[in-house]
């Protein structure tokens, strides 16, 4: 079971949210969710210089578009032309009105999207895949991860059978549900072939949100 649930879906509504936040009403589910898709994908393809973890999208009078990255910096700009001319290109992209932030990633070397990220180039610019996995366990204990798993799967170096490889330091209690645990999935194409690297990132345990969502609960049902 381990292997086959993703740690955010496993979470969500516990101590995890969703990325998008929105009510739909009848008929607009659809045009709103592909709409996300489709919103996250020009980002990442625009901004694949930027460090991009995760973006979030809230819907209201306006699209609130946050961006969390580890280079804030490219995103915004010298005096923050750059976010201005990204908000005008969603606006004429995706049409309706757009307000887009961006949060600083304080230590990019635990979070699981960019030490995938980093760990996929460095695979395509063809260093070894033992060493690249092994700089980024050491990097991230060091930047005050508790625990970290990455996987990498493929024709590792070229070899004729696919295989896959686990590194691992640390505590990574996948099972337990207040368990702060970061999920990355990225694909390096090689010239040989599709590698995986797969990034688990555990960062202690959550508390508060897990009672706020049992109190929140317990209101909506006293209130029933």
């Amino acid at each position: 079971m381990g292997q086959k649930v993703h740690p955010t879906g496993f979470r969500l509504g516990f101590i995890k949210t969703w990325n998008s936040t929105w009510f739909a009403v009848k008929g607009k589910y659809r045009e709103n969710f592909l709409a996300d898709v489709n919103i996250r994908r020009y980002l990442v393809k625009k901004l694949g210089d930027a460090g991009i973890s995760s973006i979030d999208i809230e819907r209201g009078k306006k699209v609130s578009v946050l961006i969390h990255s580890s280079k804030p910096g490219v995103i915004i700009g010298k005096q923050g032309a750059q976010i201005e001319e990204l908000r005008k290109d969603l606006e004429k992209r995706f049409g309706g009105s757009f307000d887009v932030n961006v949060q600083e990633i304080r230590t990019p070397d635990s979070d699981a999207e960019n030490i995938a990220e980093n760990i996929q180039r460095q695979i395509e610019r063809r260093m070894p895949y033992r060493r690249a996995c092994k700089m980024a366990l050491e990097k991230a204990m060091q930047s005050g991860a508790i625990g970290i798993k990455i996987r990498v799967a493929g024709r590792l170096n070229g070899a004729e059978i696919a295989r896959n490889e686990t590194f691992k330091d640390g505590n990574i209690p996948l099972q337990t549900l207040r368990a702060n645990v970061q999920f990355a999935v990225r694909h390096a194409r090689t010239t040989y072939g599709t590698i995986g690297v797969q990034v688990w990132i555990y960062k202690g345990m959550v508390f508060k949100k897990v009672q706020e969502v049992q109190s929140s609960a317990m209101t909506s049902l006293s209130s029933q």
